[in-house]
């Protein structure tokens, strides 16, 4: 349905693959970072006041312009990730999963009986019904990313087993949530917690998982996650870019009426 292909073609090559988060409810501000060349667009359903009808037009933003569209989830429950897998997004993010167990059920409720347990009802998915049911089950479970979150100290102590789940198709680190489950919230070079992410790159690498890191704009930390082999990253949200590109243009402008004086 969307642009996931584009993404899994990038990776495959060795390309990096940027994105951005998406937390405005306006679906211009989608297509505008898609149309800037983000490669998708991570769409906020945990820390923001997104609704379903803000989920749809924003992947339906992000896939006209070629982005791929990833919509967090605010919970790893089947009830709440169905109604977003109907929308035809490129990939579902779940937060905070700890365990193997864990990541199944979130595999689980993006696939169709016998593999998951998906209920049949798809919209935008499967092109509004223009798309036969055969043809749309035969890609149906493989034209979305499952992507695991990795944002606790217990789900690094279980990442192997996690990786091993199948269908799991990439994991994403979450260091304020990591850094704060070791007591260290925001203390990003606390030595527990680069030891933390020393650990989940490394499990990455070894399972060849493609490793994606969510973070703000942060050159020191951006610069290590690419020398730890990230394969995708999203650096920074609409809100972060509007406030920074505010604040400099109301500097300069102020600056120029002080030379004036």
């Amino acid at each position: 349905m969307g642009n996931l292909n584009r993404v899994k073609e990038k990776i495959a090559r060795g390309e990096p693959v940027i994105g951005v988060h998406s937390r405005c409810c306006d679906s211009e501000m989608v297509e505008l970072m898609a149309a800037c060349g983000n490669d998708f667009i991570w769409i906020e359903g945990e820390h923001s006041s997104l609704d379903k009808q803000n989920f749809k037009t924003h992947i339906m933003a992000a896939q006209a312009r070629g982005a791929a569209a990833f919509v967090r989830v605010p919970w790893n429950d089947p009830v709440l990730v169905k109604p977003i897998l109907e929308m035809g997004p490129d990939g579902i993010v779940f937060p905070m999963v700890r365990t193997a167990e864990e990541a199944r059920r979130a595999v689980e409720a993006c696939q169709y009986p016998p593999k998951g347990i998906r209920g049949f009802g798809p919209q935008r998915a499967m092109n509004f019904g223009l798309m036969s049911t055969p043809e749309y089950l035969a890609q149906a479970d493989d034209s979305i990313w499952k992507i695991i979150q990795i944002e606790h100290w217990e789900a690094v102590q279980n990442l192997d087993e996690i990786l091993e789940v199948p269908g799991v198709d990439a994991i994403v680190v979450g260091m304020m949530d990591l850094s704060g489950s070791v007591n260290k919230l925001a203390q990003l070079n606390a030595p527990e917690v680069v030891g933390l992410m020393d650990a989940i790159a490394e499990k990455a690498a070894r399972h060849n998982v493609p490793l994606g890191v969510s973070m703000s704009y942060n050159p020191e930390k951006i610069r290590y996650w690419i020398d730890k082999g990230i394969k995708w990253i999203t650096a920074g949200a609409d809100v972060e870019y509007i406030c920074q590109g505010a604040r400099d243009t109301l500097e300069k402008v102020r600056a120029m009426f002080d030379r004036k004086n």
